[in-house]
Order: structure tokens, then sequence, then C-alpha cells
């Protein structure tokens, strides 16, 4: 018998029908209990459109409920690190939502926090337990490009300037290189199996926040790569490209497959189409959550690796004059 965890949601926010109660409806072993948001008006008004049985008083009674096995913290960045703490202080395993944290000292704190615990902490890098990286990450390992040499990553969104967008908000640790370069840079990170050395970064701020980023790389074993970021772009795009000695690998939209993707290798001259089926990114990050909490996987996000993430942002932003 399926072991059922129970979730509660931080925050009323724009991503948990999405990243949440869509897939739960369709991954075995989870249910959702309860939520909370800064205005518990608006909680109720989402509770009761997505049929949420409880709406909590505030983000510490939510931790705090006896019928909540799972917090799943989609709250501003800057919200991050104090309420997953709490929330792993009050005996939560934590779905945390990207970027992890607002720098690497607060990542550290977080995982610390877990490890004390024996608690589940995993950053929500859904992309990361689809099938597509899967397979790209099997082919990599078998040499089917050979050695890398080379690698570039991107992912441009177009993020307007309203009132309150807190991706424009320094105070709530908004920036391109937070809100959708964390992706591009943790794909190669992943793919290439290493911590890169930053070389240089070129940084478009506006209030203090990155409106573009492009960084330059360097990896172990003398790969070369470049990621690219944008809020201001004019419509949505990502992909990434590893070039090796044999050939290369590339995978259009590889963040979200599920909307449409190109996954092709090309060696020998050959071009090659590979498969992009599987469930959403949401679906495989739930079915991944509760192997992990039954102990059947160990976390493919989260701990050191989440902490990497955040220090290589944190020597992206300073290279650009953050």
């Amino acid at each position: 018998m399926t072991k059922v965890f129970r979730i509660g949601l931080l925050g009323a926010s724009r991503i948990a029908p999405t990243a949440v109660l869509a897939p739960v409806k369709s991954v075995p072993g989870f249910t959702v209990t309860a939520i909370a948001a800064r205005d518990p008006a608006r909680a109720r008004t989402f509770a009761d459109q997505h049929g949420v049985p409880a709406v909590a008083q505030d983000y510490a009674t939510l931790v705090a409920r006896e019928d909540v096995d799972v917090v799943y913290n989609a709250l501003p960045p800057v919200a991050h690190a104090p309420w997953t703490i709490a929330a792993l202080e009050a005996g939560k395993a934590v779905l945390c939502e990207k970027p992890f944290a607002g720098d690497a000292a607060e990542a550290r704190a977080m995982v610390d926090a877990a490890a004390v615990r024996g608690l589940v902490l995993i950053e929500a890098f859904h992309y990361r337990f689809h099938t597509v990286i899967r397979r790209a990450l099997e082919m990599l390992g078998r040499d089917e490009i050979g050695a890398p040499r080379r690698a570039f990553a991107e992912f441009y969104a177009p993020i307007p300037r309203n009132p309150g967008e807190l991706r424009w908000s320094a105070e709530q640790h908004g920036g391109a290189i937070m809100d959708i370069g964390c992706y591009p840079l943790h794909a190669l990170r992943t793919l290439l199996g290493g911590e890169p050395a930053v070389k240089d970064a070129t940084i478009q701020w506006e209030g203090g926040v990155d409106a573009e980023t492009r960084a330059d790389l360097a990896f172990p074993g003398g790969v070369e790569a470049t990621i690219a970021c944008s809020m201001t772009s004019e419509r949505p795009a990502g992909a990434l490209t590893i070039e090796g000695e044999a050939g290369t690998l590339e995978i259009v939209n590889f963040m979200a497959p599920q909307y449409g993707c190109r996954f092709t290798t090309t060696i020998g001259g050959e071009k090659v189409s590979h498969p992009t089926d599987g469930p959403t990114t949401y679906e495989a990050q739930l079915a991944h959550l509760h192997q992990v909490l039954t102990g059947a996987a160990v976390p493919l996000t989260g701990g050191a690796d989440a902490i990497a993430n955040m220090a290589a942002i944190d020597a992206i932003k300073r290279a650009g004059g953050g």
C-alpha cells in the first residue's frame, strides 16, 4: 500500500496549482491538506478555488499543523530560508522552490537544519526529474558525444515590471539569474558533473537586480561554458547545447519538455532525434519526492547541490559588479 504524505502549502502562489495541485491528482502518495498566505483572505479564496481543505491562520500555524508532513515553500525567495528552517524545526520535510535561498550562506543554514533533524529537503528544480534530462545524463555517461569541450545554456522569459512583481525587487531576492538563470546554471552543473569557476560576467543592473546576465564559466576537464538569461526578452526561449569531441547534444526547452521539446544528438554528421515523452516535470518531481521520503531514492537536488548552485550564483553576481 502506498504511504500517503500530507502537503501544506506556504503561500497562495501562482506556481502551486501547476507544481503541486495538478500533479498530486495523478501521482500516488500525496494529498494537500492546508494552505497559509500572508493575507488570510487570499488563502481562503485560493483554498476555495482549488479545493484545499484547511486554511491556516499564518505561516507558523501551517508548519506546526499535525496534518502536514511536507511543506511546499513557494514564498518569495527572501522567505525561503527562514520558513524552510522553521518547517524543518517543526519536524516537516520541505520541497522548496528555486532559487533555493538568498545566497550560499542561507542555503548552507537550510541544509544544516535538515541534516541535524534527518529530514528531507529538496529544491524544486522540476526539470531535473524528467526523463529528458535523465536520458541526456545517460548518454553523456556513455561518452556518446565524446568528452565535453564546450557548452551553452540559456533561458529568456519576459517579466513585466508590474508593481509588486517580486522578480524586479532586490529586497525579495529577485533578478534574472535568481529566477530563471538558475535553470541553465543548474542544468550545466548537472550534465557536466562539476562545479564551475566564473571567468567573467556581464550584467545589466536595474534597481538592484539583474535584468540580463551572461556569464562565462570554466568547468573541470577544460570545458568552457556560457550561460545567459534575461527578463527583458520579447518572448520565452530556452535551450542547452553540449559540444563533445565526437558530437553535439542539444535540448530545446529542457526546462519543461511537456510543453514542447526537441532533443537531438549530432554524431559523425548524423543528426538523431531522441524521445521527449514521459510524465510532466512536476509529476516526476512529486514521484521523486515520494521515493526519497520512503527511502527508495536519494535526493537529486538540495543538500550540497543546492549550496553549490547558490555559490555559483553569488560568484556570477560578484563578477558582474553585484
